[in-house]
């Protein structure tokens, strides 16, 4: 009997040994699906039907566009027009895949677009407009990332739908895509400009 129990001793050991490694990997293999395991575009977003932040951004530097300087960020820049806001940067790898999109969406000039150019450096976020055209009528540079905070985001790229009052009526977490730009972000374009006629 005392060497059936001294082999049982063991075996119970090693299984309140190996618990808190067991309960540790389903409580990260649940952290990751909750992580992962949604779609980011489907996040709400607070401000949603919120006037724009009330955020002045200083202009990119020596950014130009035919021969005139592009101005940065006031918040009187969203009342009468709707604007669509594209948060960017040139490290953003899908920022580069959207640049085209965006310089397409350009040419509807019923709307402004504007870029909220978040913690990068002049040279290259220069750099990257002058390699995929510059959509944008301004363009705010957020070196501390302080103003994207006060615009809720979650991380680049993101962008924004502004009606003619100045408020947030729309947002897209993520790039735009080819798969997306139809029938999500023109479609939601089309619904303020139809809204402030």
């Amino acid at each position: 009997m005392s060497t059936q129990a001294n082999e049982t001793a063991p075996q119970t050991r090693r299984w309140l040994v190996m618990l808190p490694l067991i309960g540790f990997g389903v409580l990260a293999a649940f952290f990751l699906l909750r992580l992962y395991g949604g779609d980011p575009s489907k996040i709400p977003s607070a401000l949603i039907g919120r006037p724009v932040p009330q955020t002045t951004l200083p202009a990119l530097e020596g950014l130009t566009r035919d021969g005139d300087a592009v101005p940065g960020i006031d918040p009187s820049l969203f009342k009468g027009k709707v604007t669509l806001v594209n948060v960017w940067a040139s490290w953003c790898v899908p920022c580069h895949d959207e640049a085209p999109l965006l310089t397409e969406l350009a040419k509807d000039k019923r709307l402004q677009l504007v870029g909220i150019n978040y913690k990068d450096v002049a040279e290259n976020a220069r750099r990257f407009l002058g390699r995929y055209g510059n959509p944008f009528s301004a363009v705010g540079a957020d070196a501390n990332g302080r103003a994207s905070i006060e615009w809720g985001v979650y991380g680049v790229p993101e962008t924004f739908i502004v009606g003619r009052n100045g408020t947030i009526t729309y947002k897209l977490v993520g790039p735009i895509t080819p798969q997306n730009i139809d029938r999500l972000l023109k479609a939601e374009i089309e619904k303020a400009l139809k809204a402030g006629s």
